[in-house]
């Protein structure tokens, strides 16, 4: 047990953690205002949500990413620990699904579901109800609701499938060659220690 722990916190997989959360923070930052729109998120920074697919520690490092991204967004006040909370939801599951499934396309066609459907389905829960003027042009809040969920599960599909899936492809071959800064650090033997 103390051993898994050990590999747990590498070197490189700190580094790795630390990147990903910068490139979330860094993508979100540079599209300003338009990546907390709400109705068309312009956040390619979600396509980073297929890492826990590959490593573990994208996983805190989503969620660390996300919160600190959303310290520049208008409903910060929810959007931080709520948007925080989506995203460790989900690359939970994503990284679940990547410890099931083998085969690349399974992998990557049912892990991306999961930044999808629960962004989708907690952010409009942040505009709609806790935001004061979420629901103004809609007949009524239920609409407000299920036309932010549309739209959200429109423009997260958008960055997840349309640049996760090269991002995973790239993640994939770069493993496959034997990059050492994708790939895991292999276990120690215990062999020679006996």
């Amino acid at each position: 047990m103390k051993e898994k722990i050990k590999n747990l916190f590498t070197t490189k997989r700190l580094c790795r953690a630390g990147v990903i959360a910068a490139l979330y923070v860094a993508l979100t930052y540079a599209f300003g205002a338009i990546a907390y729109s709400g109705f068309i998120e312009i956040r390619p920074a979600e396509a980073l949500t297929v890492l826990p697919l590959f490593f573990p520690e994208a996983v805190p490092a989503l969620w660390i990413g996300c919160m600190l991204a959303n310290l520049a967004s208008p409903f910060i006040i929810y959007d931080v620990p709520i948007g925080g909370a989506a995203t460790l939801i989900a690359a939970l599951l994503t990284y679940a699904v990547g410890r099931v499934f083998k085969n690349h396309a399974l992998r990557m066609g049912v892990g991306g579901i999961f930044p999808v459907i629960v962004n989708a389905v907690l952010i409009p829960v942040i505009i709609v109800f806790l935001c004061p003027g979420g629901s103004e042009g809609f007949a009524t809040v239920q609409v407000a609701y299920f036309a932010y969920f549309a739209s959200l599960c429109a423009t997260q599909a958008l960055w997840v499938y349309g640049l996760g899936i090269p991002l995973y492809v790239a993640v994939a071959n770069m493993q496959k060659r034997g990059m050492s800064v994708m790939l895991n650090d292999p276990p120690k033997s215990t062999a020679n220690n006996e």
